[in-house]
């Protein structure tokens, strides 16, 4: 784990929030490379659950809302951890993660009785901070889209099964995030609410679970790696009949990188009481009216971009030296070609690799990089997961080829310049 934490840092990916003034806990910024990443596991999920499905619609809903949706879909009552504050150092713990003999872990001082701590965000809507004027900044993305549901239906006029997918932040006001990115208190989720009849809802949990597993898969997560792990009675939410997660083996340990629950018809019923507005659904074919049943994949994009960067690390000897690699999916890697000059005091070399660079950047994300010996510059692209770099050398000049080095094998080709972007645009493919 500290060996991703430094490369992060190291070579852009993910930096500590605030860092110049110390830092605050638990918030980090994505760099250059570390933003490409996110966008390309984001723009991976979308194409998968949205693009290339008939049945899923996209939303992007307000993170501010009306507060008597938390009080609907239950977050005010009982969305919360009991909680432990230390008298001495007056650190707060999660009473689950303590052990029995009440004593704080960080000064061995005396510990407070377990006490509820509701876990949303508070802040004020308006210029004066008064009881009237609370909301809350919303812990899931999910509410939005049920809230939407009549409009939906009246808009795009869907027939059962259909979805809904978002992704979008939320925040949490965690108790005891931790661990790199895995839990922090703002975060980004994907999240697809899927309509169902309620006889048909077993079938669907379990088709969702399959899908959202192998996508992990076809992204390139080892297989070793990952596993399912069904909820107990005692884990569900308070709306959910059963679940299911997906987990990844991180360096700490097993844990969820993404949920697929049954939320049966929990939320809209909710919604209906506390709105007084129609939220069931009109079946044409049975002349039925009835609330359907939810099956809700929801996965962390932070989580998972931890997940894909630790899996891709690779350590390899090279001539005795240790070579270390990121073997994205070639749809993930944030940068797909590396276009490096080898003698960067030759005016001629440095212009034609700048033109080169421009002309691949319109078709994909494509660097210039002329900062070191050409060893280094490979070395530097293999850490960040470069599936391709383009060298252009003094015979370059001569025969108009350059030499395209792939990131797995190390091995080089000699391809024409007017060739390069057809060449690459069909390794990519």
């Amino acid at each position: 784990m500290d060996k991703i934490v430094s490369l992060c840092k190291r070579r852009g990916f993910i930096f500590q929030g605030s860092e110049i003034y110390g830092g605050l806990a638990n918030t980090w910024d994505y760099g250059p490379y570390g933003v490409e990443l996110k966008n390309n596991l984001k723009k991976a999920w979308w194409k998968t659950n949205v693009q290339e499905r008939n049945d899923i619609l996209g939303m992007d809903c307000a993170i501010l809302m009306h507060p008597k949706v938390w009080e609907a879909s239950g977050h005010v009552h009982n969305f919360f951890d009991m909680k432990s504050d230390c008298m001495n150092c007056k650190k707060r713990f999660k009473s689950a993660d303590l052990k029995d003999d009440a004593k704080c872990p960080e000064c061995g001082g005396q510990l407070t009785g377990a006490r509820p701590f509701n876990l949303m965000f508070k802040t004020y809507q308006g210029p004066v901070e008064e009881s009237g004027n609370e909301i809350y900044l919303r812990p899931e993305t999910a509410q939005g889209m049920f809230v939407n549901f009549a409009n939906i239906q009246d808009a795009r006029h869907p027939k059962l099964p259909f979805g809904m997918a978002q992704i979008g932040k939320s925040f949490r006001n965690e108790i005891t995030p931790g661990n790199f990115t895995f839990r922090t208190r703002e975060f980004e989720q994907m999240e697809i609410e899927y309509f169902v009849n309620p006889k048909d809802a077993e079938r669907a949990l379990g088709e969702w679970i399959d899908s959202r597993f192998n996508w992990y898969l076809g992204l390139g997560i080892k297989p070793e790696n990952l596993r399912k792990r069904q909820h107990g009675k005692d884990e569900l939410a308070h709306y959910a009949h059963a679940c299911m997660d997906v987990e990844y083996n991180f360096p700490f340990g097993w844990a969820e990188l993404e949920g697929v629950a049954n939320r049966a018809d929990f939320d809209l019923k909710q919604h209906a009481q506390y709105s007084s507005k129609e939220l069931q659904y009109f079946d044409d074919t049975t002349k039925e009216k009835f609330y359907p049943y939810i099956i809700e994949p929801s996965g962390g994009v932070d989580r998972a971009v931890l997940a894909f960067l630790i899996d891709a690390y690779h350590e390899e000897k090279v001539k005795e030296e240790t070579r270390v690699v990121l073997k994205f999916n070639k749809e993930l890697c944030p940068v797909k070609a590396a276009v490096l000059p080898l003698l960067r005091n030759r005016p001629e070399i440095v212009e034609l690799a700048k033109n080169i660079s421009a002309d691949l950047k319109k078709s994909f994300t494509a660097v210039y990089d002329d900062t070191g010996s050409i060893g280094k510059l490979y070395r530097r692209q293999d850490e960040v997961g470069t599936l391709y770099c383009v060298t252009v050398d003094v015979q370059t000049l001569e025969d108009k080829q350059v030499t395209v080095r792939s990131r797995d094998t190390m091995l080089q080709e000699r391809i024409s310049i007017d060739q390069l972007k057809q060449y690459l645009i069909n390794k990519l493919s």
